[in-house]
């Protein structure tokens, strides 16, 4: 599969562990405490993304944990579009956004790189040796 032992070393995951610890954080206050349904879907949305990270890599084979990092991309996505919602609606400061979506868009990124990893590395993962 890659060389991590386990989910925790992957980079992704640490990342997105950090961001949803900032999205409880910040959703946990104010008004935006009050939006169930936002604060609600933005927690969820974080919480899948490294969550299918964790349960692709437990899988143990590379086409399945391709399937789960596309997944927990597309939950980044829907995080950052959440973002706007919460700054437009003023739950969120401005650099409260920049943070999140900073940390989101990189998150993407990485996930995107190592999608194009698993693709590119032969490998079929570890429960295939």
């Amino acid at each position: 599969m890659t060389g991590f032992k386990n989910f925790e070393d992957i980079e992704s995951w640490q990342i997105a562990r950090r961001l949803a610890n900032e999205i409880y954080v910040i959703s946990g206050r104010g008004k935006f405490s009050k939006d169930f349904v936002l604060r609600d879907q933005m927690r969820r949305a974080s919480i899948s993304v490294l969550s299918n990270i964790a349960e692709g890599f437990e899988r143990g084979g590379n086409a399945e944990f391709i399937q789960f990092l596309s997944v927990a991309k597309g939950s980044v996505g829907e995080i950052r579009a959440q973002t706007y919602v919460a700054l437009d609606c003023q739950y969120m400061d401005q650099a409260q956004f920049e943070r999140i979506h900073a940390m989101a868009t990189e998150l993407s990124r990485k996930l995107a790189a190592l999608i194009a990893y698993l693709r590119n590395s032969g490998m079929k993962g570890v429960r295939y040796k």
